[in-house]
Parts: structure tokens; C-alpha cells; sequence
């Protein structure tokens, strides 16, 4: 089992300290690109084939919150990468 597959193990158990670099390196194993675009934190993951994916990048810690984890989830989902 790869560090990819490691990663998404931990999110679809939905853990409580799954943090933002997780999830960047997780979508970026499924062909996502990281911008951050001005200077709030709101990010945008893009994917050449797939809807963007928005959210906030949390502060100051690095923990996701439930409702994003479910919000990752959700997109993979729908585009049917998951």
C-alpha cells in the first residue's frame, strides 16, 4: 500500500487530525493542481478533466474540519475518481 493510498485509508475513515498538506498531496495524487490564487485563503484544487474543488485553507491550525473532509469526499465522488 503507497503513501496514496495510505492517505486515502485516513480520510474516508474521516479522522479528526487529517491536515491540509494530506489533502493536497492526496488530490494531487489524483492529477489536482494547488492555486492559491489572491491572498485570502480560500484555495482552489483544479484537475484538467474534473470541477474545481474550493476551500478554505484553516488557520492557524492545519486540522481540516469534519465538513471539508466530507466535502473532498463528496467531490471525488461525484467525479468518479473515488
Amino acid at each position: 500500500m503507497g503513501k496514496h493510498d495510505k492517505l486515502l485509508a485516513k480520510l474516508k475513515s474521516r479522522p479528526k487530525d487529517f491536515t491540509f498538506q494530506e489533502v493536497a498531496t492526496l488530490l494531487a495524487g489524483f492529477g489536482y493542481v494547488l492555486n492559491q490564487g489572491g491572498s485570502g485563503s480560500r484555495v482552489r484544487f483544479e484537475h484538467e478533466r474534473c470541477a474545481p474543488l474550493f476551500m478554505h485553507k484553516p488557520h492557524p491550525s492545519p486540522v481540516l474540519k469534519p465538513y471539508q473532509i466530507d466535502h473532498v469526499l463528496d467531490v471525488l465522488k461525484q467525479e468518479g475518481l473515488l
